[in-house]
């Protein structure tokens, strides 16, 4: 055991000194200085002894027990201390410490003897010492030791122990495994430990080499491609290709940029690589070019962000459209609901970031508000993906595509139209494969581009106009896109890549409903459009069309002025139809013509009048039907309805009684040609026909109730005539009016002039409902009548009609023949329950009860 010996303590952080070593220390903290004085003083020995903690404060117990003694070789001092260079020369244990004024810390110390083997010849320890010098000459190499000094290092230290300091104190580790080295006594141990130490060093070393050696080669391949383009670019500037590889790089930096779904970046990368791989000249590039310019124009995450205020959706609405308030109020329960549904994602998104702000820091904090704001996008975006496909059917030029403009207006998004009318080919609607000359996308994919939003109000104009031939369906192309279920995936030909329709409002068109395959209807809810009473067409041309006109006419304000029974007649006989195109135009003439008046000089105003107006449009081109002027037998007033609108129509029954031809003795009588015939005249169709027989049939069988002299019903050729015979008439609406003509007819009862029927009747006698109540009662109103026959389950309907029209017609709801043969037939009266006639000259030779005679024997015939 070695003798105590009093040395001043040299405090080191972050640093461990071994014995053998030469380390340069700089010592600067006052108690540090004081002991190196002392230590000069003396025999120039202090114990180097570590901190645990590195802190400026020096206090024994945040230093290690085991330390070394070190000799100070060199002094050099500076302005803010001094610098040694120390040599270790042997561990030692500090047994107490002591802190002495002028002299800084001190310590009792007493030096520590190595462990050395048990026998320094045994072939294990010599092996375990031959590896760690074969190890740590390597971990030199590779650190760029020079050779000549590492074989310098290498063959100056020769003992066990003292190589294990060195390479201890050189490796590179923590100083808490270097103080565990140092308390070490035991050699073998130390080798052991350092030699798996070294050869972690070599590992990682060899690793960082080959990280090192792929980045190098990385960026070799990287520089190699910059040199080549370089080279590249030489050549294309001297055949004159440079614009080519300058459009080039600016298609491959917009793909970059865009946020594509994994597929299409991958079909991108793929096109793109092969387009660099590709000769300008030939015509594959300009395919490839062109199919990735598509890709890189589509709005694949741009979208408008939709406003969705229903006040000023109804303001913009009431500002575009006149009437259509059935509509108008259907377009707001759609946008209402959209609305709703955007609110509360809004508020879901909220509320669980709110949730999960809590637990976030400051730092994370910052960037939540524009996370937030793109998790609200995509969840309204969501939200209202799913909607309805709106239909807006109706007749011509009623409002349907300028309505779909106010809903986009309405709602901040882009609007597109795409005309299907007369598409044939199901490759306008999918696209045509690339594969074909001439090869480009469908109508879908060309309107999310002209729109350059992912969220676009899409109208499908004539969807019932599209047609089918060896080319494929049209139509059937649509079911997809316009299925909410199937459309996020719509895969077009061309890009052959999916792209997310859901976003998008589609809104279709059609004249007629019933010419939309049923599946494809089957995807779609109905808005029907009726069309505009003339109340609503002169407020529509006395606020839009008019001004609008004169505008286009370039006439300034005041300088025509039309009369409202001028623009009334220019309605009913200039115009017929349900919308107001055909007025705008002829109001176009009025103010054409006006505007050559002021023109010429001879006037700076013009007024139109009823009485002028043929002056400007000519003689008139409609003739519609007025009330009759008289009550006249067998001739009753139908009504109809049309596309365009409604009218009145008068159905004629003539009926010529021929008598038998007298019997030959022994024979039966001979019936007459044509006795008993029906004849129907002016383009019938089908189920009016039907309608007729009916009718006649049901008269025939209540002949004696009607006062008809069955020999007449039997016996007579009918022959029922709607005129206007070169338009067609189908429906059957028409069954009371010929009913109570054929009644009317046989009777001899002549049928009001003022009173309009419609209404379907069966072979007992019921009045069963029909449609287009408004638009019939409004062209009954227009033609003069006043007073109405409507099956009583129609009475609904009325609701329909304007309030002013209603006031001013007397409308009879009736629920069986009866009851209208007792309103339209003159003199005709309901008592009792039974219909009675007023008292009619019988046939010659017969009295009521010879009636009643022939009506059983022409039935039991």
């Amino acid at each position: 055991m070695s003798e105590k010996t009093m040395l001043p303590v040299l405090p080191l952080r972050e640093t461990v000194i071994f014995p053998g070593t030469a380390v340069p220390i700089s010592a600067g903290r006052p108690g540090t200085l004081q002991a190196v004085e002392a230590a000069l003083a003396g025999d120039r020995r202090m114990l180097a002894m570590t901190q645990k903690e590195n802190r400026d404060e020096v206090e024994p117990d945040n230093l290690y027990t085991v330390g070394t003694i070190v000799r100070i070789a060199q002094v050099q001092k500076g302005g803010g201390g001094v610098q040694l260079l120390i040599h270790g020369e042997s561990r030692a244990l500090a047994l107490q410490y002591v802190n002495t004024p002028g002299r800084g810390l001190t310590a009792h110390v007493r030096e520590m003897t190595e462990l050395e083997p048990v026998n320094a010849e045994d072939p294990a320890f010599l092996a375990l010492y031959r590896e760690l010098r074969d190890r740590a000459a390597e971990l030199g190499r590779r650190r760029g030791i020079p050779a000549e000094m590492l074989q310098q290092i290498m063959e100056g230290v020769t003992e066990p122990g003292a190589f294990a300091d060195l390479v201890g104190f050189y490796v590179e580790m923590g100083s808490e495994a270097k103080q565990k080295l140092l308390e070490s006594l035991s050699v073998e141990e130390r080798l052991r430990s350092l030699l798996l130490i070294v050869q972690r060093q070599l590992a990682l070393m060899e690793a960082q080499e080959e990280i090192q050696q792929q980045v190098q080669e990385e960026l070799g391949e990287r520089q190699r491609e910059m040199l080549l383009r370089e080279q590249m670019k030489a050549i294309q500037r001297e055949l004159g290709e440079e614009d080519e590889g300058a459009e080039l790089e600016e298609l491959r930096q917009k793909l970059d940029a865009l946020e594509l779904p994994e597929s299409a970046r991958e079909e991108a990368d793929r096109e793109l690589g092969r387009l660099e791989r590709t000769n300008p000249q030939s015509a594959e590039y300009q395919v490839i070019r062109t199919y990735l310019e598509w890709l890189a124009d589509l709005p694949w995450n741009v979208r408008t962000e939709d406003s969705l205020n229903l006040a000023s959706a109804e303001e913009i609405l009431h500002e575009d459209h006149y009437g259509l308030e059935d509509v108008k109020d259907r377009v707001l329960e759609f946008l209402a609901v959209r609305q709703l549904a955007a609110r509360r994602a809004e508020a879901e998104v909220k509320e669980d970031a709110a949730i999960e702000a809590d637990a976030l820091e400051d730092t994370e904090a910052e960037q939540a508000p524009e996370v937030l704001e793109k998790e609200i996008a995509e969840a309204k975006a969501r939200a209202t993906a799913k909607g309805p496909i709106l239909l807006f059917a109706g007749p011509p030029g009623v409002g349907k595509t300028s309505i779909a403009k106010s809903i986009a207006r309405a709602l901040g998004r882009k609007y597109v139209r795409i005309a299907l009318g007369g598409v044939r080919d199901e490759a306008d609607i999918r696209g045509h494969r690339r594969t074909y000359v001439g090869a480009m996308p469908g109508r879908i994919v060309q309107a999310l581009k002209q729109a350059k939003a992912r969220n676009p109000v899409i109208l499908l104009d004539e969807v019932d106009k599209l047609g089918v031939s060896y080319q494929g369906d049209p139509s059937s192309a649509l079911l997809e896109v316009l299925d909410p279920a199937q459309n996020h995936e719509f895969t077009d030909h061309y890009l052959g890549v999916p792209f997310d329709l859901s976003e998008v409002l589609f809104i279709a068109t059609a004249n007629y409903a019933e010419n939309i395959p049923a599946p494809l209807y089957d995807r779609m809810e109905a808005v029907e459009f009726r069309g505009y009473t003339e109340m609503e067409k002169k407020a529509i041309a006395q606020t839009y069309l008019l001004p609008r006109q004169t505008e286009q006419a370039g006439l300034h304000e005041g300088e025509l002025e039309v009369s409202e029974p001028a623009l009334e007649s220019v309605i009913s006989e200039y115009t017929r139809e349900a919308g107001v195109r055909q007025l705008e135009r002829e109001l176009g003439k009025v103010a054409r013509k006006a505007a050559r008046r002021i023109a010429t000089g001879g006037t700076d105003q013009v007024s139109v009048e009823l009485e002028t107006i043929k002056d400007f449009l000519g003689r008139s081109k409609v003739h519609p039907e007025r009330a009759g002027a008289e009550d006249i037998v067998g001739v009753a007033t139908g009504m109809y309805y049309t596309p365009v609108g409604g009218d009145i129509m008068f159905i004629e029954v003539s009926a010529q009684h021929r008598t038998p031809v007298p019997a030959v003795a022994g024979e039966p009588e001979q019936a007459q040609p044509g006795f008993g015939n029906l004849v129907l005249t002016g383009q019938l169709g089908d189920v009016m026909k039907e309608s007729a027989r009916a009718a006649l049939t049901y008269a025939r069988a209540n002949a004696s109730r009607y006062g008809i002299d069955p020999r007449k019903a039997w016996g007579s050729e009918l022959h029922i005539h709607v005129p206007a015979g070169a338009i067609s008439k189908d429906g059957p609406s028409a069954g009371v009016a010929m009913a109570t003509a054929l009644v009317s007819a046989l009777s001899g009862n002549a049928v009001r002039n003022d009173v309009a029927m419609t209404g379907e009747v069966t072979l007992t006698g019921r009045v069963l409902p029909i449609g287009g109540v408004k638009e019939k009662l409004l062209g009954a109103h227009r033609a003069g009548i006043r007073a109405i026959i409507l099956p009583k389950e129609n009475e609904g309907d009325l609701d329909d009609l304007p309030r002013d029209v209603l006031d001013q017609m007397e409308v009879h709801p009736v629920e069986s023949i009866d009851q209208a043969l007792s309103i339209a037939l003159r003199g005709a009266s309901m008592s009792e329950g039974r219909l009675r006639f007023p008292e009619l000259p019988l046939t010659p030779g017969a009295g009521s009860r010879g009636l009643e005679g022939e009506a059983r024997l022409h039935g039991s015939r």
